[in-house]
């Protein structure tokens, strides 16, 4: 597991809300759902994404958004055109008045907008939550990232745009499968980029050794590791490896070990009868006692506190 794997992999990877938007100008909606990420791509017609403080951004067909949460961001036809529809935390629309416009702008299955057939159309995933994982790669992300038709080539948008008005036996898993492989080609093709500020650890997956021993680490974090074994498993001395995993890495190889340990317990913690043993066994931790204590030192809080503290913010929005 790596951290795009971890993101797909997290609670918030299945159910994600999915919608298409149907235009005609003017319009702008101001995003203040505060999601961790959500994705948008243009099907037909163009818009524009500001955040407070940044320049506007244009998009065009086949362009695809990436927006980071928790700020306030605003899509709109124009950067001229004043917002008229907020979107809230749970997906809540309203006008700035605070008037609901769910019923009133519902245009049909996964349909939403100002008229039946617009002059733009934009395909919306937002992501409500997120595991531990996924945020050692979201965290690193700009607020905004635009990816344009030409820049990177993904089928995707047009089997996701076919198959977003559907109705039929299984339709979410499909959805949202599509919307995972949207994300993910898209993040890996800005990542791969030149100008992307990849973090140490995504590059060096490309170093034969480097990038080797931190799969080994990663696939099998309950393995009794030393720097000696991870050497030989990757055939180089064991100095070599400490000197070239901490160069590009950042960190020594053990201490990225315990790390990631650490960050994948917390989210197998929230998996379904999970417990405090299972987990310290799965990350390669011996008892459930040095785990919980370094668990504590790592993330501030007990795994038992961490457990119950996020499963009730997952429920929130089920409740609300």
């Amino acid at each position: 597991m790596d951290a795009l794997v971890g993101f797909l992999d997290g609670p918030r990877a299945r159910g994600a809300f999915l919608l298409r938007s149907v235009l005609d100008p003017p319009w702008s909606l101001w995003i203040k759902d505060e999601a961790p990420l959500t994705i948008a791509a243009v099907v037909r017609g163009t818009a524009w994404v500001r955040y407070e403080g940044d320049d506007p951004r244009p998009l065009h067909p086949g362009d695809v958004a990436i927006m980071r949460g928790p700020d306030h961001y605003i899509v709109a036809d124009s950067p001229d055109t004043a917002p008229q529809v907020i979107i809230g935390p749970g997906q809540v629309c309203t006008t700035v008045e605070g008037v609901t416009v769910a019923e009133s702008m519902s245009q049909g299955v996964r349909t939403w907008g100002n008229t039946a057939q617009g002059a733009t159309v934009m395909l919306t995933g937002t992501y409500s939550g997120d595991g531990v994982i996924s945020r050692r790669l979201v965290d690193v992300l700009p607020r905004l990232i635009v990816m344009c038709d030409g820049q990177w080539d993904c089928p995707v948008i047009p089997l996701l745009a076919d198959e977003i008005g559907k109705d039929e036996p299984g339709q979410e898993a499909v959805l949202d499968r599509l919307l995972d492989l949207l994300v993910v080609a898209a993040l890996r093709a800005w990542l791969s980029r030149p100008d992307a500020d990849a973090p140490a650890w995504y590059r060096a997956h490309a170093d034969p050794v480097a990038g080797r021993a931190l799969r080994l680490l990663q696939n099998n974090p309950e393995q009794p590791w030393t720097v000696a074994a991870l050497a030989g498993e990757v055939g180089v001395s064991r100095a070599a490896l400490a000197r070239r995993f901490s160069t590009l890495v950042g960190e020594p190889p053990m201490a990225f070990l315990t790390g990631w340990r650490l960050t994948l317990a917390a989210d197998l913690l929230l998996e379904p009868n999970a417990t405090v043993a299972s987990v310290a066994r799965k990350v390669g931790y011996g008892s459930p006692f040095t785990f919980s204590t370094a668990f504590k030192r790592h993330h501030g809080c007990s795994p038992q506190t961490h457990r119950s503290t996020r499963l009730d913010d997952f429920r929130v929005p089920a409740s609300s």
